[in-house]
């Protein structure tokens, strides 16, 4: 398929191909005009792309979204890119939401490891990617855990600008060789993300790159927003009753949050929400220690530290954003131990036989926690979100030997 083959969103009057108005700051109510290049707000917090709902509303209806490709440029309208030929794409495809195998009760699994890039990464770093083509940007810069890495090297490798990452020196060697593989500079650091964060800043001067670090620029929760959209339009646009998401940055949960908004807007949902609940590591939780000291702004986690290295994220530059959407739809946020996510992991495995990376069966243990204390029924529709293929992480050795010039005793292996 190619884009220019889909029905035209071109508005008559001003021929534009998107419904942008302009950008707000999500804390100050800022607004800056769009087509040009933002980092953060004049508050230092990120920009919210805000767009004519009313005018979307009346050219673009849900008969004629669903006769279009699974993927998720079907939802071309409610995303900024304004050009088609700017779009860069590896083939994003609207991913699987599947009952969770083995489980008793009412769990959905939305399997984001279906992917380019094998992660839900590559939804934001599409867009980010995209709009940097568009803006003029040569270069573009960010601090990673990994898979976010991955997928802006993909796609600033596809839209032919230069990249650099920054990690953490304990990420997984896959994330690493992959992110050089496909053609970015990559350095890793001997600290958290927050670290290559200001590594990052630091360089913008000398180095003349785009910060592309999570919410620092306005458009990869555009690109992550599109999960609340399919996850809305799979469950025929009746949203479920709890979504649990792992959160780091938390980039997917504001953008699914701000989806749900924007699709009431429009008339295609009614007000009712899902309880959304934050899910985080033990040894790296500022946001639940934020929700439950009833505070608007996390505190940086001291000696942040979990194997699930995708929620190792010490400070959230839109910590007030996750926090107002758990709130505001009766969620919480919750810490999982490093020992009970594996151990979820392996249960999801060898009873369900599906791989969940480690920061998807954090929401799994937490989805068992919450049916045990009582904040969720176990027949509430539940929806998890495993955020990459488990096979981008580190495994248990296994396998037994055999020598095929002996002979072999297949009754020891019943």
């Amino acid at each position: 398929m190619t884009y220019d083959a889909l029905p035209s969103w071109q508005n008559v009057d001003d021929d534009r191909p998107t419904f942008v108005t302009h950008l707000e700051c999500g804390l100050s109510g800022e607004e800056v005009p769009p087509d040009r290049l933002h980092g953060l707000s004049t508050v230092g917090r990120p920009f919210l792309v805000r767009y004519d709902l009313a005018a979307m509303a009346r050219s673009l209806n849900k008969e004629t979204l669903a006769a279009r490709p699974p993927d998720m440029w079907r939802y071309r309208e409610f995303l900024p890119v304004r050009a088609n030929e700017n779009i860069i794409s590896l083939g994003e495809c609207m991913t699987p939401l599947m009952p969770a195998p083995g489980v008793p009760g009412n769990l959905w699994i939305k399997d984001e490891g279906r992917l380019p890039t094998g992660s839900f990464k590559a939804r934001g770093l599409c867009l980010a990617v995209s709009m940097a083509k568009e803006l003029g940007v040569k270069r573009m810069a960010m601090p990673t855990n990994g898979n976010a890495g991955a997928a802006m090297a993909a796609y600033c490798r596809a839209a032919g600008i230069e990249a650099f990452v920054f990690c953490p020196d304990d990420t997984p060697e896959t994330n690493i060789r992959e992110i050089a593989l496909q053609g970015a500079r990559i350095y890793c650091v001997n600290g958290l993300i927050n670290d290559c964060g200001k590594i990052v800043g630091d360089g913008k001067e000398a180095m003349n790159w785009f910060d592309a670090s999570t919410l620092k620029e306005p458009y990869r929760i555009e690109g992550k927003k599109t999960m609340g959209l399919e996850l809305a339009e799979q469950c025929g646009w009746q949203l479920p009753d709890a979504i649990f998401y792992p959160t780091g940055g938390g980039t997917g949960l504001i953008g699914m949050w701000k989806a749900f908004d924007e699709l009431e807007a429009m008339g295609w949902i009614g007000s009712k929400r899902p309880k959304m609940i934050a899910v985080q590591a033990s040894g790296c939780a500022p946001i639940v220690k934020a929700f439950e000291d009833g505070v608007e702004h996390a505190e940086l986690w001291p000696d942040a530290h979990t194997q699930a290295a995708g929620i190792r994220v010490p400070a959230a530059v839109g910590d007030f954003l996750i926090l107002r959407a758990v709130r505001q739809s009766g969620g919480f946020a919750i810490a999982i131990d490093d020992e009970t996510i594996f151990a979820a992991r392996d249960d999801m495995a060898r009873n369900g036989g599906m791989l969940l990376c480690p920061e998807g069966a954090a929401t799994y243990a937490a989805w068992q926690a919450a049916v045990a204390d009582g904040r969720i029924g176990a027949q509430d529709r539940s929806i998890l979100f495993n955020c990459a293929t488990g096979l981008k992480y580190p495994m248990p050795e296994a396998g037994q030997t055999l020598d095929r010039h002996q002979t072999i005793d297949y009754g020891a292996m019943a």
